[in-house]
């Protein structure tokens, strides 16, 4: 590998040599461009919050103590990272909020461009929701979910949380984060709340800006899963897929199509008018029609929902550009580098934005309403196939490089192979495995990629560590992305790495399921949004055996962990009592108070903590060691 090269992706590699030959930067030149990175920021020290400043504390004592305003080091990384929370919960529940009005217009019949695909998962929420549906219509119910949902955005009583909350965990687990009032009532508010409390002259108690943080946290988890549960009632809920995944699922012979970002409102109508539009491509030249490929989270969306092949995740998204066959990059909201329309210029490619909130400098701006959702499919289609016409042949270069992937593992479809075991109880097949040891415990994989750890790198060795110690895992997000690209999401990668008695485990389920074979070594759960899936099922599971979430032999890991939802993410994990593993150095360290707070005194609190552990060999260990400390103390 070229160490200025931070991936373990051989299309990436390949990519990067075109680039250089371009002179194209790409974000590996970029991150080499930055080095020495501050180190006071590395250590989370710096404070932007006045015009007093920019201030940052001496860590080895002999420079200032204090910021300008008499802030410490403790309260300086505090807001920080808190902020980062915000931020993070901000994110993902505005997906969600976007989500749920559009349900509520559906209800209304005011979208007739979408439709409730999943009437029967529409029923379990409102039940779950507590909304009478008795003599009601479909669309009735449907907008009586919704508009109960938006009142996780809209209470005013400090009293009484969040419903979504309330409704997905563990009544033990409510009731303890209720007790350390660290229940969210309102996302706006908790969000609102932050960023008044971190203001200049606010809160400087490091701990109890931290615990607003980890409200922040909980709210997006909260957002997380009405966007993840609603989405399913309106696209459907995801089942297992069989696709493929790398660069090499750009085709030289098709108008190719990326959607990227995190919104399937729009990706979803580009997927039904590409069938109606394929013979324009046709008619053009490409022989094979429209190729839509996914990258990011969208991608993901689409992949366990269509079977779209993932072209890749996060940190190389430019190098689809790079292959010269790209037509059209259309991305909506979230992990997208502004960098994409530069690159997109020394190309044929279209860079198109679809978001009035999110515009880049170079690119096509084309304004998604989902009134409008057909039209401005329709006109983004044809925008690439125009573009198509002005590819240059010479200038394709596209690795052929591309692993099968079986995907779409939603909470109901692992629950649906389980019950092909056990129809009356679908859950003992897993407890009973999990009891006798043949599933020695469970890993939920998350998180980003980041030029600070060689990108899938870590994903790939800690997974295979857990495998021969028969964890079973599950992943979403870009960290799903790079198992699907290393081929770590099929039936050959069980055979190849999967410890015994897991394997034996995986097989039944799979034969049972009418998949010919066992199931995939690591489970796609879907984008990172749907993290929630895998809290259901955790859920279900501490729920059948009369436990918290903190009792069960289940452990998260963030191998490449970098975005403020990442942080969130993380520290949701940590607040319903996952150990929860990070890759990278959280910039956290430049105070020993934040830094214990995270580890022994969420411990403390929680029964979660945080395991910071950049080497992926330790962290796999780690994570193994934990689950047997779990068993042993189930008694198991």
């Amino acid at each position: 590998m070229n160490n200025r090269i931070k991936t373990s992706d051989p299309a990436v590699i390949a990519l990067c040599s075109v680039a250089e030959s371009e002179g194209i930067a790409t974000v590996f030149d970029r991150y080499q461009a930055q080095q020495p990175q501050c180190g006071f920021g590395s250590l989370g020290l710096c404070c932007r919050i006045c015009w007093k400043g920019p201030c940052r504390v001496d860590p080895f004592g002999d420079g200032p103590q204090a910021g300008i305003c008499g802030a410490d080091k403790h309260t300086i990384v505090a807001r920080n990272v808190t902020r980062m929370m915000a931020a993070g919960a901000a994110a993902h529940s505005e997906h969600g909020r976007h989500v749920a009005l559009a349900l509520q217009k559906i209800g209304k019949g005011l979208l007739p461009a979408y439709q409730i695909r999943d009437e029967a998962k529409l029923y379990r929420i409102a039940a779950l929701l507590n909304i009478e549906t008795q003599d009601k219509e479909m669309l009735e119910v449907a907008y009586d979910v919704a508009t109960k949902t938006l009142e996780d955005y809209q209470n005013q009583d400090h009293h009484k949380g969040c419903h979504w909350i309330s409704a997905t965990l563990p009544k033990k687990r409510v009731e303890l984060l209720s007790h350390l009032g660290v229940l969210p009532h309102n996302i706006d508010a908790t969000v609102s709340q932050i960023m008044a409390r971190t203001h200049i002259g606010c809160d400087a108690e490091p701990k109890n800006v931290f615990l607003g943080g980890i409200r922040g946290a909980l709210a997006d988890f909260n957002g997380m899963s009405l966007a993840t549960e609603l989405s399913d009632v309106m696209f459907g809920t995801p089942s297992p897929v069989v696709t493929e995944a790398n660069i090499g699922v750009i085709d030289k012979n098709a108008v190719n199509i990326a959607v990227n970002g995190h919104n399937p409102m729009l990706s979803e109508v580009i997927c039904d008018m590409a069938r109606e539009m394929n013979d324009l491509a046709k008619g053009v030249g490409a022989a094979k029609g429209i190729n839509i490929v996914g990258i990011c989270c969208t991608g993901n969306e689409v992949m366990m929902r269509h079977g779209v092949p993932l072209a890749t995740n996060y940190l190389s998204q430019e190098m689809a550009i790079l292959t010269g066959a790209l037509d059209a990059m259309v991305v909506d909201v979230q992990c997208i580098m502004p960098s994409l329309p530069q690159i997109g210029s020394c190309f044929h490619t279209e860079v198109i934005t679809t978001m009035d909130e999110n515009k880049m400098q170079g690119a096509r701006h084309i304004s998604f309403q989902e009134e409008n959702a057909v039209e401005t499919a329709r006109e983004i289609i044809q925008c690439a196939i125009n573009a198509y016409t002005r590819r240059d042949p010479k200038r394709v270069n596209i690795p052929n490089i591309k692993q099968t992937a079986v995907v779409g593992f939603s909470s109901e479809a692992v629950m649906g192979a389980l019950s092909k075991i056990d129809a009356d109880d679908p859950l003992k097949p897993l407890v009973d495995n999990i009891v006798n040891g043949n599933i020695q415990g469970v890993a939920l994989f998350a998180g980003c990629n980041s030029t600070q750890t060689v990108q899938d790198e870590s994903y790939q060795i800690i997974a295979k560590t857990l495998a021969a110690n028969n964890v079973l895992m599950l992943a979403t997000g870009c960290g799903a992305g790079a198992f699907a690209k290393h081929g770590l999401m099929n039936q050959q990668a069980t055979e190849l790495y999967a410890g015994d008695s897991l394997k034996s485990v995986l097989t039944e389920i799979g034969l049972a399921a009418g998949l010919g074979g066992p199931l995939p070594l690591v489970l796609h759960m879907g984008s990172c949004v749907d993290n929630s899936r895998a809290v259901s099922l955790a859920t279900a599971l501490a729920n059948r055996l009369g436990v918290d979430l903190s009792d069960l032999p289940l452990v998260a890991s963030a191998p490449e962990a970098m975005s403020e939802k990442a942080i969130a993410i993380a520290s949701w994990g940590v607040a319903i009592g996952l150990p929860t593993h990070l890759g990278t150095m959280p910039q956290v360290t430049g105070s020993d108070v934040i830094t214990d707070l995270m580890q022994e005194g969420a411990k403390d609190l929680f029964n979660g903590y945080f395991i910071v552990e950049t080497d992926p060999k330790i962290a796999g260990n780690k994570l193994v060691d934990v689950i047997k400390q779990k068993r042993q103390k189930l008694g198991i």
